[in-house]
C-alpha cells in the first residue's frame, strides 16, 4: 500500500484522528510515531488510548514510566522513548514482552530507536506546516499494518460519509 498522508488544523482533530485509529486496531498492531517535540504525537497517543477503549483517566504520558500497559477492548502498550539514550536500555522496561505479547502497541519517539520496530509496522511521521496545521505521513511496512491503515482510512470515511 502506498503512503497515506492526514492533516490535521487542531490539537482536537490530532486527537479525533487517533481515536478513529484506536477503533480499529487488532492483536498484532504497532504503530510507531515520529517527529519533532511538540509535533502532536502525545494527543495523537492520547486519542488512539481512547479509541481503543482504555478510560481517558487512565491515560498518562509514558515518558517517566517509558511503557504503560492498558486494558481497553483489548491490550494496548503504549511507549515513549524520548529519555532513552541506548537501545539496550528498553529491555528493563518491559518493552519487548509488550511488543510481542498480545495486543496492540504505540510507540513515540521510534525515531530515536527505529530497530525497536517490528518489521511490520505502521509509522506515523507528524510534521508540523503551521501554527496549529500537522500532517501526518502514515507508511506502512507490510501486511499488517497496510491491512491496518486500510481500516483507518475506511473509519475515516465512515466518519465523513
Amino acid at each position: 500500500m502506498e503512503p497515506v498522508t492526514f492533516s490535521s488544523r487542531s490539537p482536537e482533530e490530532t486527537r479525533a484522528l487517533g481515536e478513529a485509529l484506536g477503533r480499529v486496531l487488532q492483536d498484532g498492531d504497532f504503530v510507531g510515531l515520529e517527529g519533532e517535540l511538540g509535533a502532536g504525537k502525545t494527543e495523537f497517543a492520547r486519542g488512539l488510548a481512547r479509541g481503543a477503549g482504555v478510560p481517558e483517566d487512565e491515560v498518562a504520558s509514558p515518558t517517566f514510566a517509558i511503557v504503560h500497559a492498558y486494558r481497553g477492548r483489548l491490550p494496548l502498550a503504549h511507549a515513549d522513548l524520548y529519555r532513552l539514550t541506548d537501545p539496550d536500555d528498553l529491555y528493563g522496561t518491559g518493552y519487548h514482552e509488550l511488543r510481542d505479547g498480545p495486543g496492540a502497541m504505540a510507540v513515540e519517539w521510534l525515531d530515536r530507536f527505529p530497530d525497536a520496530a517490528p518489521a511490520d509496522a505502521l509509522r506515523i511521521r507528524f510534521t508540523e506546516t503551521g501554527e496549529e496545521l500537522r500532517e501526518l505521513h502514515c507508511q506502512p511496512s507490510g501486511t499488517l499494518s497496510a491491512h491496518l491503515l486500510q481500516r483507518w482510512r475506511d473509519e475515516l470515511l465512515g466518519l465523513v460519509g
